[in-house]
């Protein structure tokens, strides 16, 4: 079996998945910090292929990089254009979100999705 790397972003605050979220994927190694991918989420709150496949997956060190500042923004601008007069609090508490990971195994599926949400976020290591 091939290994691979994938993501999905979903906003439970709205119960929907997330497009248009630019990540960035970076190998962490000797101190340095290499850009191996940048990608933005489609409709679906996925990426249409893997951000790491076959021999792309080597062991190490690995950071996902969820530039959600701009997807809260965005929210944050459509909530002004439909809302009342009433004061609607902001959604611009969370900008970039690391999150840090290691890959132990080659042939592995790691998925690492981000839930998201105006005042925090969380994340797991799915199947």
């Amino acid at each position: 079996m091939s290994g691979r790397l994938t993501t999905h972003v979903l906003d439970l605050a709205r119960g929907i998945p997330v497009s248009g979220i630019v990540l960035q994927l970076r190998r962490l190694e000797n101190g340095e910090s290499l850009l191996l991918r940048e990608a933005a989420t489609n409709a679906d709150g996925r990426l249409d292929t893997p951000l790491l496949e076959d021999a792309e997956m080597k062991p190490g060190e690995y950071e996902l990089l969820f530039h959600a500042g701009d997807y809260f923004r965005k929210m944050d601008a459509e909530i002004s254009e439909t809302s009342s007069s009433r004061v609607q609090e902001s959604t611009g508490f969370l900008d970039l979100i690391p999150i840090r990971f290691h890959i132990g195994s080659e042939g592995g599926h790691y998925h690492v999705p981000l839930l998201l949400a105006p005042g925090g976020y969380s994340t797991y290591r799915g199947s």
